[in-house]
């Protein structure tokens, strides 16, 4: 746990990426008018979750007015209202709201993690982004020692975790992952099992391209797959 809060620390003090480091702070200042009284976060946000957690999420990233706000994964959004409920429902989050870092909110055997830490305008990091980001998630995978199976919510967040096994070796084509919700593949023996789904983006929910049930399936999925 140790070694996690000092990652985590590492994260909150990164000013790696100057486009992301700009957008973060400009939203922290100019805020929105609903959440006029609130002191943004407006920070890089770090991993979230229980260490020893046998289920790794893996997001996008930040919201600029969720988690760039409250300083939480998912948390003070629509993505979240959406998670949250599904977690609390499957067993592993404590309640089913998440609104902000001191709100009481637990997890139980799942750790929340993303591509990028800081929000992006539009929700589109760049390729170099990504690349930058990408070494705090390939070392919250080597710190949290129990996982055993990773929920990829997105497209970005499924590429950036092949991305990872590939160059480490424990893949040797990317094309033989084909994204797509509820999708699951073996990643070698040892490896976790990778379960892809919808991000629960407001596009994706509003529009019942992902629904409650939906998702809710793909969390009790990841738990069989984690208790085997």
């Amino acid at each position: 746990m140790k070694t996690l809060d000092i990652l985590n620390r590492e994260i909150i003090a990164c000013a790696k990426c100057p486009r992301l480091t700009e957008y973060r702070a400009e939203v922290g200042r100019v805020k929105r008018r609903a959440y006029r009284d609130w002191d943004y976060w407006a920070k890089p946000v770090p991993g979230f979750g229980d260490p020893r957690a046998r289920l790794l999420l893996i997001g996008l990233a930040p919201g600029a007015h969720g988690a760039n706000r409250t300083g939480r994964m998912f948390t003070g959004d629509s993505s979240g209202d959406f998670l949250y409920p599904a977690l609390h429902a499957a067993g592993f989050a404590s309640q089913a709201t998440s609104v902000s870092r001191d709100d009481g909110l637990t997890l139980t055997d799942a750790y929340i993690g993303a591509a990028v830490r800081c929000a992006p305008p539009d929700n589109q990091p760049s390729t170099e982004e990504i690349r930058t980001c990408r070494p705090y998630l390939e070392r919250e995978l080597e710190l949290l020692e129990n996982v055993q199976v990773v929920l990829a919510l997105g497209r970005v967040a499924f590429d950036v975790y092949l991305s990872i096994l590939r160059d480490q070796g424990k893949i040797e084509r990317r094309s033989a992952f084909v994204f797509g919700h509820d999708r699951e593949y073996r990643t070698g023996a040892g490896q976790p099992w990778l379960i892809a789904s919808y991000h629960p983006s407001r596009q994706n929910t509003s529009t019942g391209k992902l629904t409650e049930a939906m998702f809710l399936a793909v969390l009790r999925r990841a738990k069989r797959r984690a208790s085997d």
